[in-house]
This record gives structure tokens, sequence and C-alpha cells, in this order.
């Protein structure tokens, strides 16, 4: 193969250290202070590992959080590295350019700009390699469920690249590549690289806050922290935990339901027993027949003693519904006033925080990511009564890019004191009762 000379000079950090580093590890963390050069540093990695290339017809991703995020970072960066490469062919309606390779009869290794908003996108096709750049804002369940197994086959590798927004799955990503072998992690600090001049970085430090310092130019995963309701160390600790039917006996079953409100949200139903998160289901595109059909599936197997509704936007239907059936079932209107109205502000603020409680308890949930990172994103202030109030939902999922239905049908398992009744949930009668509390016990 003839010599290629790409446009592309790498700063020393990169040169001597981290492409380096991407050369024997499959798997690598970048977590990089801003303006450190990690999209065009990656990139051309994935460029010169395209080149090199001898398998047939190899696939490259660069993936952002949305497409069109994608494409302006890193399009222009992708056509002008390339243009020197003779034979190349950019599409621009689709976004990739393809490279010629040794093998005459097939397509060229195609490097695609991908937004993690069109997922489908990446179903079914192999990758040699991708970068996924701003980790922290892409869905978590992209990489185990997309991208991951299409790595499997060609045996690619991955470079998650971005800056820290607080403790969720990108902090859990670099915290699994600093102890395991085959993978790569770093952070680079604004004022330990030299990337950034002396006088540029003091006059960026004298216009920004304490917390965008820490997080956009030190690095710091917990700059956000003191705002988040409930920290990533609690939800990991939780979902380390292994506990089973006889370490529950006797503690009331409590099911919690959220109710999809708009087409892209889930309905989600959370069976709670004790410590124990047991069961976790979610459902899509469901009408309000169709959801109080699986509420009743759900009662009927595991037996709550209470079951909790968030009856905003369709969850009214599925209430009326299950109550036209003779099902005891709880209203819960997530703006409605906290038993503890002295602290919170509304029911909402007081669910997440009692949830809160339950981990540093010892409680145990499932080993979901979509579940962990939305417990650890949610994030909260006083407001001007001095009670506590959460991050409104718009929001929260306007900062994240997703509901939080997984976290909300879990809080909605803390709405209320429990009481113990073997007809609770189903059909309603007169039995006596006595009053169960959660944390009695702990």
């Amino acid at each position: 193969m003839a010599e290629i000379v790409i446009p592309y000079t790498p700063r020393p950090i990169w040169r001597d250290t981290i492409h380096p580093a991407l050369t024997v590890n499959r798997f690598a963390v970048l977590v990089c202070h801003r303006r450190f050069g990690k999209t065009v540093g990656t990139v051309n990695e994935m460029i010169r590992k395209a080149i090199l290339n001898d398998k047939k017809a190899p696939v490259y991703a660069y993936v952002a959080p949305y497409r069109n995020q994608a494409k302006r970072v890193a399009w222009e960066y992708l056509k002008y590295y390339t243009n020197p490469i003779p034979g190349r062919v950019v599409n621009e309606s689709e976004l990739y350019i393809e490279l010629p390779t040794r093998h005459a009869r097939s397509p060229g290794a195609r490097l695609y700009i991908i937004g993690a908003d069109h997922p489908d996108a990446l179903r079914g096709i192999y990758l040699d390699g991708v970068i996924l750049d701003e980790y922290a804002d892409i869905k978590p369940e992209l990489w185990g469920g997309v991208i991951r197994p299409a790595l499997a086959d060609r045996e690619g590798w991955a470079v998650f690249i971005g800056t820290p927004k607080g403790q969720n799955q990108f902090y859990e990503m670099y915290q699994h590549a600093e102890k395991s072998a085959g993978w790569y992690s770093c952070i680079y600090r604004a004022d330990e690289t030299g990337v950034l001049p002396p006088e540029e970085l003091k006059d960026m430090q004298a216009q920004m806050t304490e917390m965008e310092i820490r997080q956009e130019l030190l690095c710091d995963f917990t700059a956000s922290a003191s705002d988040v309701v409930i920290p990533i160390d609690l939800v990991t600790a939780a979902a380390n935990r292994l506990l089973k039917d006889d370490d529950v006996l006797g503690q009331p079953v409590i099911l919690g339901v959220d109710v999809a409100r708009f087409g892209d949200d889930r309905t989600v139903l959370c069976i709670r027993q004790g410590l124990w998160l047991k069961e976790v289901r979610t459902f899509t595109g469901l009408s309000t027949m169709e959801t109080a059909s699986r509420v009743i599936d759900c009662i009927n197997q595991h037996h709550p003693h209470a079951t909790f509704i968030d009856v905003g936007a369709m969850g009214a239907g599925v209430i009326d519904r299950l109550r036209q059936l003779r099902y005891q079932v709880s209203e819960v209107n997530f703006g409605e006033m906290a038993m503890d109205a002295q602290r919170y502000a509304n029911i909402r603020a007081e669910m997440y925080f009692k949830c809160r409680a339950w981990l540093e308890a010892g409680g145990a949930i499932p080993q979901n990511a979509e579940l962990k990172t939305e417990l650890s994103t949610v994030e909260y202030k006083f407001n001007p009564t001095g009670r506590i109030i959460l991050e409104p939902k718009d929001k929260l999922k306007e900062r994240t890019g997703k509901s939080p239905d997984l976290a909300d049908g879990f809080v909605l398992t803390f709405a209320r004191p429990v009481y113990i009744n073997p007809s609770a949930g189903g059909i309603g009668d007169d039995a006596s009762s006595a009053e169960y509390d959660p944390f009695a016990d702990m």
C-alpha cells in the first residue's frame, strides 16, 4: 500500500500517550476537559485504523447523542482529514465516507456519522470500531443492547469520550475501565494538560461558576453531586446486593405503576417487597385497557398489599378501569401535597428522598442500566419557602434526553405507608389491616 499522509499533527499528549494506548487496548474511556481535542484525536484514530484494516468491508461509526450534533461536530473533520486519500467517496445524505481497501470486489471501509437518537441506524450491522462522544448524554441501553453486540463478530473496538455530567453511566463506564483488563482509562484536566494557554484558562475560570470549572475544566464527576437526590454510589451498591425471598419474608409487597404519557414514554410496573426491588416491567404503545390488563396480570401474580398508580395523563383511565373491576388501587398525583409538607414541596420530592433512605438502609435493585442512570440523575433544590423540590420532569427530559419512567415507577412504591391486608390490590373487602412502616426495621 502506498504511503498515505493525512493533515493531522497530533498534540504531544495524543502522540506520546493516547494514540499508543488506543493501539494496544480494545476499549478506552477518555475523560477530557473542554477544548481538549478529543473529537479530532479519536476521529483520526478511526481513520488510521480504517486505512490499516485488511478485512472485507470494514464499518466504523462516530456516535453523538443527536444526529444533528454528530454532523455538526464530526462530519467536517471526517471529510477534511480523509480528503487526501485517493479514491474516497463522500455520501452526504447518509453521512458516511468510504475508503478504498485491498478487496476490489467488496465495499470499502465505511466511516459513519450517527446520532444516538436514531439507534435503528446501528441495528443489524457489524462494527469494526466505534467512538461514543459525550457518552454522559447517550442512553446507556444503546451500548449493551445495540453497540456491544455489533462489535462481537469482528472483535471491534470502542472509545468512550466526554466531559463529566455528574455520576451517571459515563462515570460507571470510567470506573469499569479502571479495574478491567483490556481497557484504558484516563482523566485529562485543563490545569494539567497545557492544551489551553494559561491566560485563556484564567479568563475562562473568571467567567465560570465553581461547579462549571470543576465539571468542564477539572473533569470532576462529583461537581453536581451535591444537587443529585441519589448519588450513583448508592445506586451501584444497591445493584450489587443480592437478596432472595427468605430475606424479605413477611414484608408487604408493593406495586408501583407509572403510566406512559407520550408516544416515546413507557409504562413501568415495579414490584418491591421490603428491601428488595424484585421486578421491573416495561411496556410501550399500550392502550388504557391493555395497560389495565398488564397491571391485573401483575396483581394476580404477586398479590401486592398496595398498588400505587400515577394518575397523570393516561393514568386516570387505568385507575378507573381497575376500580370498575373492583381492584383496590391508590392514585398518586406527583404534584400533590407531601406527607411531610414542612420539608417537601410535593409528594414527588418526598418519594425520591424516601427511596434514597431505602437505598442507604440496604435496599437491593436489579442490574438495570436504565434504572441506575435514571435514579442517579434527578436533581433537587430548595424553593423560596425552604422546602425541597425536584427538577421538573420536562427539564430533566430535556437535559438527559429521556423521561425517568423506570425511576418514577420505582419511587411510587414509597408513596404512602402500606397496610398489610391479604386482599389489598385484589378485589376489595373490609378485611382488617395493620400499618406497616417500611423503615421500622432499618
